[in-house]
């Protein structure tokens, strides 16, 4: 059931964001067509395209959180022993889960109360704004439901093999290449490489 949740939720993210962006670049562009080619811009296009992309945005993030594509500063958890590192993560991600509770909670909240006064669109023909803040509590509620996942998965694994790959060792992965490969001078001149830039961003690749 929790992995049938879980594929909803991601093709729910994905859906939205791929289709937030296109349709945001396809109305902002017909707008700069008709405005500069017919001299009859869309008064509507503007809001419908920073619309588009505030829900591409928010169900990105949300989905980012299953890819661990946000940044994240591991030069802490690299220098520490596995089970402080363990300990660590663990705090990290419930701070996480609990912002982003509260998020969505206040913004069911405050989406109640936009629909109790009836706040409208001028542009957008009338159209409820509840129906584009909705985007609040659902994104962060997928977003913490991403991060109760990885809280499950932590206390899962040994503290060991918690943070058993630096930054630098997954960017290496991500090209094809085996980091721990010594044998390879190749491999061994990118790990120097990427290890550099890793420790003089802070762990911020």
């Amino acid at each position: 059931m929790f992995n049938l949740i879980s594929k909803t939720i991601g093709f729910i993210n994905q859906s939205i964001a791929a289709f937030g962006i296109t349709a945001g670049v396809a109305v902002a562009f017909t707008n700069v067509v008709a405005r500069y080619a017919f001299d009859a811009s869309l008064v509507w296009a503007t809001e419908l395209t920073i619309f588009l992309f505030l829900w591409s945005a928010f169900f990105g993030a949300a989905y980012c959180f299953k890819k661990d594509a946000h940044i994240a500063v591991t030069i802490l958890l690299d220098v520490m022993p596995s089970k402080i590192a363990k300990g660590m993560l663990l705090l990290s991600h419930t701070i996480t889960i609990i912002f982003l509770l509260a998020v969505s909670y206040y913004g069911y909240e405050y989406l109640l109360l936009v629909a109790d006064i009836d706040e409208r669109s001028i542009d957008l023909w009338d159209m409820p704004m509840w129906v584009i803040y909705l985007v609040i509590p659902v994104a962060f509620f997928f977003a913490a439901y991403r991060v109760g996942e990885k809280i499950v998965q932590i206390l899962r694994t040994p503290h060991e093999e918690v943070v058993a790959e630096s930054e630098a060792e997954q960017v290496l992965a991500g090209m094809g290449v085996a980091a721990k490969d010594n044998d390879n001078e190749h491999v061994k001149h990118l790990n120097d490489i990427v290890k550099d830039v890793e420790k003089k961003t802070g762990g911020m690749l």
